[in-house]
């Protein structure tokens, strides 16, 4: 594939089986040659997404003095300021910090295992100055879970397996929500050499729902022919990639792609953006075993997610 496929999940969700069917194939196919995939009749409103993005704004719009009442480090629930975080690490690159802040949040619903509770079911923190965001959050939040749910239903049918093949193993998943707002070229000034919005590395955890807002400086993809190419937008429709671990799950049949968000640009001095970035894992004390062949080409040892995951998030702390 050159571009990134758009895939209407209506027929998914109001097909017979064989509707069902051509949309898995699809997103197999998509996933086996770019990792990413943009979906429509996905079923989330977009007033819930505009109501979330204004209610962000207004949060980061506040003092710095303010938000450093919530300030933490990658992993923590709160505030993550400028130059905390820098993606390409991952990838073993030093890079100068990501041109970004983040809101974070994400599951806090604790399993009774104090090691797995601190680092995986932290409490949430909603900062009072914005009253609304909490509810319109966790409205959100539950909304991905249901998405990524049948994201990785799709996913099971795609490779011929029973619907609950992924989701058997996420009764009681992690999960991250950032919300990052990217500041205009007129707040931050040139970006040092090798500087990016996100710098380019890969996700972590099983399925990624992004929604973004169209720009200059936006989210490009890296292609199995060593191209990188701008992904496209799409109104009303959310950016889906997999990350490292289904990938490893897969034995390698599906991509877990490179991508960035590229610096912000001199032809648009003034453009800020902000994304809903949705992290979904899966049972912290999963065991990930790679599917062989004929489904994977490779045959990972296997992991448990949380050590896993761990090890991912580590690399990327400044």
């Amino acid at each position: 594939m050159k571009t990134v496929p758009i895939v209407d999940l209506t027929p998914w969700f109001q097909g017979g089986a064989a509707d069902r069917a051509q949309v898995a194939g699809r997103v197999d196919q998509a996933l086996r040659e770019i990792g990413f995939l943009l979906v429509t009749g996905h079923g989330v409103p977009p007033e819930l997404r505009a109501g979330v993005r204004a209610a962000a704004k207004r949060f980061f719009a506040l003092p710095d003095e303010v938000k450093r009442r919530y300030a933490v480090t990658v992993g923590g629930r709160g505030w993550l300021p400028p130059g905390v975080e820098a993606n390409g690490y991952a990838e073993g690159t030093p890079t100068p910090p990501d041109l970004k802040e983040t809101f974070a949040v994400g599951a806090d619903d604790p399993i009774g295992d104090p090691l797995i509770d601190a680092e995986w079911f932290l409490r949430n923190v909603w900062p009072p100055e914005v009253p609304e965001l909490r509810s319109l959050v966790t409205e959100y939040l539950a909304r991905m879970r249901a998405l990524a749910d049948e994201l990785l239903v799709v996913c099971a049918a795609a490779l011929g397996l029973p619907d609950g093949f992924f989701t058997s193993r996420a009764g009681h998943p992690s999960y991250t929500m950032n919300i990052n707002r990217y500041p205009p070229l007129s707040q931050v000034g040139p970006p040092e050499p090798g500087q990016f919005r996100i710098g380019p590395h890969t996700d972590f955890g099983t399925v990624t729902v992004l929604d973004r807002q169209q720009g200059v400086g936006g989210l490009q993809v890296f292609t199995l022919d060593g191209e990188w190419i701008d992904a496209p937008y799409a109104e009303d429709s959310f950016t889906i990639n997999i990350g490292d671990l289904l990938a490893r799950w897969t034995g390698d049949r599906w991509r877990s792609t490179r991508h960035r968000v590229l610096p912000p640009d001199p032809s648009a001095p003034d453009e800020e953006l902000v994304s809903l970035i949705y992290f979904y894992e899966c049972d912290p004390l999963a065991e990930v075993e790679s599917l062989g062949p004929p489904i994977g080409t490779v045959t990972h040892p296997p992991v448990i997610a949380h050590e896993y995951l761990m090890e991912k998030l580590k690399a990327i702390t400044v």
